[in-house]
């Protein structure tokens, strides 16, 4: 998550940036994720989400982060490796660890779920304090979703829903800015200059 693209239109061959990649799995699974802890679309579409946030939230955006590391960006790296394995650890949850527990009834579910999201928020929060050298754009992304896995995390751990439904707002943001800094670097990749401002120092 660099927002610092390198290549450019007609510079013959070079590995390309694959964090657009990255940003739009992020961006799209959160997107989704976010609707749906908003309110806005019934908690039973759920089972839209799974899918996606396996393949693209998770498996795409893990390869990315691989791709990074062969660029030497650390940061893009950790990022997309680590919020990929959260998809993929999302997807396990719901699935396979939190769905026969649910059906039965056993009141420590939340409970469990908030611990899970609280480790996210110290991973982001460790993170977050590593973007000041990056764009603007990833650090408003970083804080965003900062505050998202907070409320979240404080909404599956005994608050009320409404506080999940702010996580989910949050989240929405968070996804908006995602998918605006992926295409700035499609776009910056394809016009060999920067097309949507992402701040500096990328700029």
């Amino acid at each position: 998550m660099s927002a610092n693209t390198e290549s450019g239109a007609g510079s013959g061959w070079s590995p390309a940036n694959p964090a657009p990649l990255g940003l739009f799995g992020f961006g799209i699974t959160t997107l989704m994720l976010s609707l749906v802890n908003a309110n806005l679309i019934n908690g039973a579409d759920l089972f839209a989400v799974i899918p996606v946030a396996l393949a693209f939230g998770g498996i795409a955006q893990f390869f990315a982060g691989m791709w990074e590391f062969r660029t030497g960006n650390v940061f893009g790296a950790v990022a997309f490796t680590s919020y990929g394995a959260f998809w993929i650890s999302f997807y396990v949850l719901v699935n396979i660890t939190l769905a026969p527990i649910a059906k039965a009834g056993v009141p420590a579910v939340n409970s469990a779920l908030g611990a899970y999201l609280w480790a996210w928020s110290a991973l982001t929060a460790c993170l977050f304090v590593c973007t000041f050298a990056s764009a603007r754009a990833i650090s408003v992304l970083f804080l965003l979703l900062l505050v998202t896995f907070i409320l979240l995390s404080i909404g599956n751990s005994g608050g009320t829903s409404n506080i999940i439904h702010a996580g989910g707002y949050f989240g929405i943001a968070t996804a908006v800015v995602a998918l605006y800094t992926a295409t700035a670097e499609v776009m910056k990749a394809q016009y060999g200059r920067w097309i949507l401002p992402v701040g500096a120092p990328a700029e």
